[in-house]
């Protein structure tokens, strides 16, 4: 068995409990909260591959595997923004289309079209994961920012209603996911990150010293930020849980 940093840990527990409040969220509640809900409990799915790989499951050596859990990522900021859309858009018209039953089906509908594409395609390597990973960061720097701007916007809707402080909270988690999936990004693109320097082991070379501090600082800012976000997620739904009843 593979050690699992008690970062890492405690941060799939947070997210453990954001996946299974937001998921009972979306049964429980209105349809327009679904996408919204659904989202976040999809990040719960994305991060169980940390847990999986520090524990050797065996099924972690498929890299397919691992492409899949950061296409779920990408969705999940997809489908998020998309219900934070729908709810700009109902908190100005009371207008809604659709089912719960459409959010889900379409939602595993996207997730069993990128498992085919992953599958009929050739077996990611190092090199192809670590682009797969870049491009789900770079989705998620991009919406999370869209998002706290639909967030503010929403507020300015429903500032006197009993669940606006929810929306707040909701902008506190975007922040965190924002500083969360942009460290990352900046080690991919400066190759400070995990996966370069397995490719430059692989190929027997040695990564300079060099912005060693400035390397550091992200990966700290990374972690923190990371428990941040899976926190306030798990208790900005169990807030809204207990005002909607």
């Amino acid at each position: 068995m593979a050690n699992i940093s008690t970062v890492d840990l405690v941060q799939i527990i947070f997210w453990l409990l954001a996946g299974c409040v937001s998921f009972y969220f979306s049964i429980d509640n209105a349809r327009v909260w679904t996408s919204i809900s659904m989202g976040f409990f999809l990040i719960f799915l994305s991060q169980l591959y940390v847990v999986e790989k520090a524990l050797d499951a065996p099924w972690t050596a498929y890299t397919q595997l691992e492409a899949i859990h950061y296409i779920i990522g990408t969705v999940a900021i997809m489908v998020m923004t998309h219900g934070f859309q729908e709810y700009y858009i109902f908190s100005r018209t009371l207008e809604l289309g659709g089912s719960k039953h459409v959010v889900y089906l379409s939602i595993l509908g996207v997730l069993a079209g990128s498992v085919a594409f992953v599958l009929i395609n050739p077996e990611p390597q190092y090199p192809v994961l670590r682009n797969i990973a870049m491009i789900e960061n770079s989705t998620w720097v991009f919406l999370s920012l869209v998002n706290i701007d639909m967030i503010r916007k929403i507020y300015l809707q429903i500032r006197d209603s009993v669940i606006a402080n929810g929306f707040i909270a909701f902008g506190v988690v975007f922040a965190a996911l924002f500083l969360w999936k942009g460290s990352e990004l900046y080690l991919q693109v400066y190759n400070w990150d995990y996966d370069w320097q397995i490719i430059m082991q692989n190929l027997g070379i040695t990564l300079p010293e060099q912005f060693m501090g400035r390397r550091q600082f992200s990966l700290m800012v990374h972690d923190a930020a990371g428990l941040v976000s899976g926190l306030t997620a798990g208790g900005t739904f169990l807030y809204l849980l207990r005002l909607l009843r």
